[in-house]
């Protein structure tokens, strides 16, 4: 049985200097699909200058943030002394836990000749048992993401979060998760099957797709039903399309977002804060690569 949608729509501008920005997650329908409780898609962009500056050092609390670069570099550095630089198609993960200050530099890949910069950033709600531990930081690029062929040369399917048959990812798991990267030829067909209770919602960055029997648009983010059941994903154009996949189970905590911290009660919010400003989270010490 294939699985119905629960609803569809589209993100909300929110540029951050030279990055073309569209918060997809939370929405007017959505504050989570399973544990991820933000998505900003940096959209396709030429980026003719190399910033070492970063993008504005800033603190997190209770979640795991996780960038996903599909064309330029990514350079890493947070006030635990963590640093590090991916490149198209890599990933950085990083476990905020009980503080950390972060900054990113945004750029094109210096390995190829593309000026394009274009990726995702998600954050992972964190359970309140792994809320208080310390800060962690994982870096991946992008021969080591996890993937398989779609059969019947249809493309491929990257596992950047969680588990898919006999692949595993990295990126620790703290709940039932899982962020799929489905790259669909055209002209191709995928499916997929969920357990009961499993949420789930498709991201399009690229191109239209269809979904259980509905075309959907470049841009919509899609949420399902939590039945078990089966998504197909059907390419009917000569262009091959990407697709996201996201989702995991259900987060039974209550869940507090304010600014950049993601806790379980107001006072946890309000002790996040507080330790920001006396100065508990360390600062940026490290310099940045070259």
């Amino acid at each position: 049985m294939k699985k119905q949608t629960s609803f569809s729509t589209q993100g909300q501008r929110a540029d951050l200097g030279p990055l073309h920005i569209q918060r997809i997650l939370p929405n007017r329908y959505a504050d989570a699909v399973g544990p991820f409780v933000f998505l900003d898609y940096v959209a396709p962009a030429i980026k003719t200058t190399i910033n070492k500056n970063g993008m504005g050092a800033h603190p997190h609390r209770g979640i795991a943030t996780l960038t996903y670069i599909l064309q330029g570099e990514v350079e890493h550095f947070d006030s635990a002394g963590n640093t590090g630089k991916i490149y198209s198609g890599g990933m950085q993960w990083m476990k905020a836990g009980n503080g950390i200050i972060h900054d990113e530099n945004f750029n094109y890949d210096s390995q190829t000749v593309s000026k394009y910069i274009h990726g995702f950033q998600f954050w992972l709600n964190l359970p309140a048992k792994n809320k208080a531990e310390k800060p962690e930081h994982i870096a991946v690029q992008a021969n080591d993401v996890p993937q398989k062929a779609i059969a019947n040369n249809g493309g491929l399917l990257k596992v950047i979060v969680g588990n898919y048959e006999d692949l595993s990812s990295t990126i620790p798991n703290y709940s039932s998760q899982f962020l799929y990267h489905i790259y669909l030829e055209g002209n191709k067909s995928f499916s997929i099957q969920f357990e009961n209770e499993i949420e789930v919602a498709a991201f399009l960055p690229t191109y239209n797709a269809i979904l259980n029997d509905t075309e959907f648009y470049k841009g919509d983010f899609v949420e399902f039903d939590r039945n078990a059941g089966e998504i197909e994903i059907k390419n009917n154009s000569s262009n091959a399309i990407d697709i996201m996949l996201f989702g995991g189970e259900t987060y039974t905590e209550p869940i507090i977002a304010e600014g950049p911290f993601v806790m379980n009660t107001q006072a946890e919010i309000a002790e996040a804060y507080r330790d920001f400003y006396a100065g508990k989270y360390g600062e940026i010490k490290m310099n940045k690569q070259n």
